[in-house]
């Protein structure tokens, strides 16, 4: 097995070397920070952090626990440059994200930020195989969304070539694939999902189709819709992590042992807390992401919940890499759907539907709908069974549909419904993919 680097003696550095690393950057950005007199400096001030010589006493790691979290409501109440490090003439991109208030989440970069960030992305390029060599097909979305241009800007400081596609046109898709011959694919694994049915059905000639790996994130998935996504598209499939408030994907990726997701700890500080008290979990233990920025110039950010559910685990992969490892993301704190008292999560619905002996059966496609009766919430599985099973009869598809009921309550505790539907009808995405409908408040 190809073991590729891009920085081999960052992404190798011995630990000790690493702490030492993280600690002058943690004590260097938070300096930058009170340095601009701005939004999270009185957040550190309000916290304990008064001076540059509080900063300077700080000698250990640990101390990171005593610092402030930082929110996206934050991020909306210093909407639109409270929250920079650097005046906003130093800054040469903005890019957004969704607000909770219906205002946008800014995050600006500068040409130092613009420069790591595309290091990053050729860390996560060489880590799956990929080399300059490849042909790389950018079906992530272009513009405010961080994703298409990171992969873009990554692939071009790896050397290889891009075709820029963005989200969409999947006929002009097929075709470009085709014709120029892209070996890599870009885009979310709901996408991915989608371009395989429609390759299945309009590419007569599958040897015209070079895939040989493709790098999807943007959304949680599990390895059950990994497995399809590889065997439908005869490729390796790696799974990438990243959001824009900390500078967009290439936070975590899979290397080519795909054993959980390194994050590059050089660049970012993690911590695994419980969401409900805030403590700091230990490493192994399931809980909610926070990661401190440590090398961001125009936009650092201090313990910022990221609201995703993972754990951490130091143990040295095969490949070499020194940073810690993050599991595949469970779910988000706010996708998290609470029935009778037990916590469930879209992916682990996804991780029974998705089973090799149920796809023989159902399309991989699902919708969670949440509803009330008789004024208790429950949850109903829309299925879409195959167009053979679904035109076997009744009696075929309520059999499937009552085995994977029964495996979904082994797995989580909850009974759920499942409904089968006719074939075509659950909506097909082309970008994040739609899991759950909450029409409980609605009744």
């Amino acid at each position: 097995m190809q073991i590729r680097y891009f920085e081999k003696k960052q992404e190798t550095i011995a630990v000790s070397d690493l702490k030492t690393l993280q600690l002058n950057r943690l004590k260097k950005t938070l300096g930058q920070i009170f340095a601009a007199e701005g939004f999270l400096k009185n957040k550190l001030v309000k916290s304990g952090l008064k001076s540059i010589k509080d900063i300077e006493k700080i000698d250990s790691l640990d101390e990171i626990k005593n610092l402030p979290f930082t929110s996206k409501i934050d991020l909306v109440s210093a909407y639109p440059f409270g929250i920079f490090s650097r005046p906003v003439k130093n800054l040469i991109r903005i890019h957004a994200s969704s607000g909770t208030t219906g205002k946008p989440i800014i995050a600006g970069y500068t040409k130092t930020d613009i420069k790591i960030w595309s290091g990053l992305m050729a860390r996560v390029f060489c880590a799956a195989g990929i080399s300059k060599n490849d042909i790389g097909q950018n079906a992530y979305g272009y513009g405010l969304f961080t994703g298409g241009l990171g992969f873009h800007y990554g692939a071009e400081e790896l050397g290889m070539m891009i075709i820029p596609m963005s989200t969409g046109f999947t006929e002009r898709q097929l075709t470009m694939m085709q014709d120029i011959g892209a070996t890599v694919l870009f885009c979310t694994p709901s996408y991915a999902l989608f371009l395989s049915e429609e390759i299945n059905k309009n590419v007569k000639d599958r040897s015209k189709i070079k895939l040989k790996k493709g790098i999807f994130g943007a959304e949680p998935w599990s390895d059950e819709l990994r497995k399809k996504i590889e065997s439908s598209l005869n490729i390796d499939a790696y799974d990438i992590y990243g959001l824009s408030e900390i500078i967009g994907p290439g936070v975590a990726f899979e290397c080519v042992y795909k054993d959980g997701l390194h994050i590059n700890e050089d660049n970012f500080l993690p911590e695994i807390i419980n969401p409900k008290t805030n403590e700091v979990l230990k490493d192994g233990e399931t809980g909610e992401l926070v990661i401190t920025s440590l090398n961001r110039d125009a936009m650092p950010l201090i313990r910022f919940r990221t609201k995703d559910i993972t754990k951490l685990t130091r143990v040295k992969c095969q490949c070499g890499r020194t940073f810690v490892r993050m599991d595949k993301i469970k779910g988000r704190t706010d996708d998290m759907i609470i029935l009778k008292g037990v916590n469930v999560f879209p992916s682990q619905i996804e991780s029974v539907l998705f089973r090799p002996e149920y796809l023989e059966y159902i399309e991989p496609v699902y919708l969670i709908e949440l509803y009330t009766e008789n004024l208790l919430d429950k949850m109903n599985i829309i299925i879409e069974p195959k167009a053979e099973i679904f035109n076997a009869g009744e009696s075929r598809v309520n059999s499937i549909a009552n085995e994977i009921s029964h495996k979904i309550y082994e797995l989580v505790g909850v009974r759920a419904k499942i409904t089968p539907v006719p074939p075509g009808t659950v909506e097909r995405s082309q970008g994040k993919a739609k899991r759950i409908n909450d029409i409980r408040k609605k009744i």
